[in-house]
């Protein structure tokens, strides 16, 4: 099988499961919380912490390391404009995911907590949720920006 071919599905595939599966706990999470539920939220919430290590981050390990052998397979200068760029918004995403993997993990344990002991959820886990989404749309649209360079590969 031809090493491009290889480099291009893995770095699609990686792409698809790293976007698919962060919209898909955004949602999710998102749902959970505006229920306010405790068992809802704890069981989302820890749903979401697992699938962000089983999905998420080998998804993001694959996508630099596949872009890059992608990049210098297609014969792209690994300085490219276009490619810096990307290189900046995916640092910006991954600066931005790595505390929403805390926060997640945080709630979850605010809800364990409150399960345990029959009470609402804390206020603490709005809070936490709160600053969860708002970390949500810079890698969101940092993620989107990736996609439009990785496929128009501008002149700058």
């Amino acid at each position: 099988m031809e090493a491009y071919f290889v480099a291009r599905w893995l770095h699609i595939l990686s792409s698809t499961v790293l976007f698919g599966t962060g919209i898909g706990t955004a949602f999710q999470m998102v749902w959970a919380m505006r229920t306010g539920r405790v068992e809802t939220v704890h069981s989302v919430a820890a749903g979401v912490v697992v699938a962000d290590w089983i999905f998420t981050l080998p998804a993001g390990v694959v996508q630099p390391v596949t872009g890059i052998w992608l990049a210098h397979l297609a014969g792209h200068s690994l300085t490219a404009p276009w490619l810096l760029a990307v290189y900046a918004l995916y640092l910006l995403a991954f600066c931005c995911w790595l505390p929403v993997v805390f926060l997640q993990i945080h709630i979850r344990d605010l809800a364990a907590a409150a399960l345990h002991a029959r009470a609402e959820l804390p206020r603490a886990a709005m809070r936490l949720y709160r600053i969860w989404f708002a970390l949500g749309w810079p890698a969101f649209g940092a993620l989107v920006a990736v996609f439009w360079l990785m496929v128009t590969k501008p002149d700058f």
